[in-house]
């Protein structure tokens, strides 16, 4: 049974990028742009590892005002050496026992984090009832359950490190160790889920207050529940960066070279399986929140969706707004509404299949106020940005014409939709990307379609929502991991 959670609120996602990473929990965005799904890559430094979060729980009793917030050490390799001893070792082998070092660190601040919020969080709220253990599991997961297997990969480090405090060989090590991480599948594909719930449970005033302690208190170093709660998924994206600095300092006659690029490639796989399982999941989530005005509206190729392509918020002639989702088989329009305290979705007429689908590009001027898009403009305004969309199928007799907030996201919407029609017609695609990359540095200052942020995976204002920090272009994900994407996402 699916329960519909509030949806997540949140900030804002990457505009469309072609991308198979794992996705960023997002929600619909309000701006009109579009949001793919598995789309976002937390694009962190490798030194920002050493700064997620954790710490210890001691509060301080002597502070006279505010405690100062707790930081991490982020003491590096060479840094624990005496200058005889850094003497010994070449330019090259100290980078290289630094980006181990990196790895090593991560596992340490990763496994204080889990612990921390088990303790700072989940127990003192169940404890203090302030939620109940079911909506405390739906939230943490196995969290805790997941440290053995980090725990394993520091204590193979500690095995493989000599006398001098160097590690010879780390490649082998990695490859018996990565496939444990598949344990992260249903974790990961949870989050937008619990990010809903939790967007959800903030309106009580007690889990806000215990929150809002928690956030003031130096344990947290000013990081929010969301945040401890999302370090997995933010971890794991970072091991293919981590281990690729590795190779780069590793000498190209080092035995350790060839196990570095297969533990590459192990990494790169496993990180595609649990961002497929996600994606699915957030795909059948938001199935799941479609509201049917009669039987007769729900198509039957609903169930066949797999993949949700993109979605995001567009008005019709009428200046109304409207959510509409492109998924794998059907073009479906909403109008979002809520029941019983629950964020959903209310069909809009009927879907339309994919393969029934015709889709014109209307020029800017073409339509015009005083004419269909009367309330959409300002008097005397000409309609920018419109796009159409109808059904080739004489049964459904259906037109909508949709305004996008800018170009840039218009051509987002007409790639998306040429694509999936180009699919199921067996034709590529026409995907126009020079007018795009000129919109887009027109207004490189629009907001992103869908709301992200982990972005509150929700709706952020019409304004749009703000881009999430770790957001990866399709072209940057691509460089920095395995190159095409199998799934298109919204701006997640």
């Amino acid at each position: 049974t699916h329960v519909c959670f509030q949806e997540p609120s949140s900030k804002r996602v990457r505009p469309l990028a072609k991308v198979s990473s794992l996705v960023n929990l997002i929600s619909p965005s309000k701006s009109g742009a579009v949001r793919r799904f598995g789309h976002t890559i937390q694009s962190m430094s490798l030194r920002s590892d050493t700064k997620s979060p954790g710490m210890s729980l001691k509060a301080s009793s002597k502070a006279a005002g505010p405690t100062p917030t707790k930081r991490r050490n982020s003491t590096l390799w060479s840094e624990t050496l005496d200058v005889h001893q850094k003497s010994t070792f070449s330019t090259k082998e100290i980078k290289r026992q630094e980006a181990i070092y990196e790895l090593y660190r991560g596992e340490q601040d990763l496994i204080e984090d889990l612990q921390l919020a088990r303790k700072a969080y989940h127990d003192p709220m169940l404890k203090l009832s302030i939620m109940t253990e079911e909506e405390l599991a739906h939230l943490f997961g196995d969290l805790d359950a997941y440290i053995p297997l980090h725990e394993e990969l520091l204590k193979k480090l500690d095995e493989e490190t000599g006398p001098d405090g160097t590690v010879a060989q780390i490649g082998q090590i990695v490859i018996d160790w990565l496939p444990g991480l598949n344990a992260y599948k249903a974790y990961c594909s949870n989050q937008l889920a619990a990010k809903a719930l939790l967007d959800q449970k903030k309106q009580d005033r007690r889990v806000q207050d215990f929150l809002q302690r928690c956030l003031e208190s130096p344990f947290s170093r000013k990081l929010d529940l969301w945040s401890f709660l999302d370090i997995p998924r933010s971890r794991l994206v970072k091991y293919p960066l981590l281990l690729r600095e590795i190779l780069r300092h590793t000498p190209s006659d080092h035995p350790d070279v060839s196990s570095l690029e297969k533990a590459i490639t192990i990494i790169q796989e496993v990180l595609s399986d649990i961002n497929i399982r996600k994606g699915e999941s957030e795909c059948q989530y938001y199935i799941d929140k479609l509201e049917y005005l009669d039987d007769k509206q729900r198509d039957p190729l609903i169930d066949d969706c797999k993949t949700l392509l993109c979605h995001g918020e567009l008005r019709n002639k009428s200046g109304s707004r409207l959510h509409v989702f492109l998924f794998s088989e059907l073009l479906v329009l909403t109008r979002p509404v809520t029941r019983n305290e629950r964020s959903c979705f209310q069909v809009y007429r009927q879907p339309i299949p994919v393969r029934d689908l015709s889709l014109e590009d209307l020029q800017d001027g073409d339509i015009r106020v005083g004419g269909s898009f009367r309330g959409a403009f300002t008097n005397g305004e000409r309609a920018k940005n419109v796009f159409r969309v109808s059904s080739l199928d004489p049964a459904h007799n259906q037109s909508h014409t949709l305004y996008v907030n800018d170009i840039y996201h218009k051509q987002q919407w007409l790639n998306c939709l040429r694509t999936a029609m180009a699919q199921h017609r067996g034709a590529p695609p026409k995907v126009e990307q020079g007018e795009a990359a000129t919109a887009k540095r027109r207004s490189s200052a629009a907001p992103a379609a869908v709301c992200d942020k982990e972005t509150d995976e929700n709706c952020p204002p019409v304004s749009g929502p703000k881009l999430r920090p770790q957001t990866l272009s399709k072209t940057r994900l691509e460089k920095k991991f395995q190159g095409p994407v199998k799934r298109k996402e919204t701006g997640v």
